[in-house]
């Protein structure tokens, strides 16, 4: 398998870096169900947040990396049997799915900064508080990062059954591109 995307399929790094996504966002959304449940004498009271937190702010590393790597190379081509509205709607779901991770970690880095404090992540090093002097942040960002949580995990899911019917009813080559198995 070549490390870069090919015309036919995606690369290693395109793939690793698609299913790190994917699976830390469900840890996130998981952690973050979990932990809003919790009471002050629950030993997971601080870790759960610390924990979510840092991984949420090394996702935003993670994007990053992984915009400007989709910037840099090029996607394999759509298959042949993809409609245009297919291909229309796919791109669009792509870039719905990267502003919602931005906007979810950029909402979350509100809640946490808004008492002034930086994020510590795993204690490696501190994101500062950039922006606390509006009234209520914490709230307004609680139920704006609440929401669309949620809206991207909805998405997400879109995302994933739409693989899936590509895969079982089409029978096209659409997961497995980024699965890595395309029959030569």
């Amino acid at each position: 398998m070549h490390l870069k995307n090919t015309q036919q399929q995606y690369g290693l790094v395109s793939i690793l870096l698609h299913w790190l996504t994917a699976l830390t966002i469900i840890v996130l959304f998981a952690l973050g169900l979990y932990m809003v449940e919790l009471d002050y004498y629950d030993p997971w009271y601080k870790q759960g947040p610390d924990l979510h937190k840092s991984i949420g702010l090394l996702l935003l590393v993670v994007l990053l990396f992984r915009t400007a790597w989709r910037l840099f190379t090029f996607s394999p081509k759509p298959l042949e049997n993809h409609k245009n509205w297919e291909r229309t709607l796919a791109h669009l779901t792509h870039i719905m799915l990267y502003l919602l991770i931005l906007l979810v970690i950029f909402s979350g880095y509100l809640i946490s900064t808004a008492d002034g404090r930086p994020v510590s992540v795993f204690g490696w090093f501190e994101v500062p508080a950039l922006i606390t002097d509006i009234d209520q942040l914490e709230s307004y960002a609680g139920t704006i990062h609440y929401y669309l949580a949620f809206t991207l995990i909805g998405l997400a899911a879109l995302h994933g059954l739409a693989a899936i019917k590509h895969h079982l009813l089409d029978k096209d080559d659409t997961l497995r591109r980024m699965l890595g198995t395309v029959k030569k």
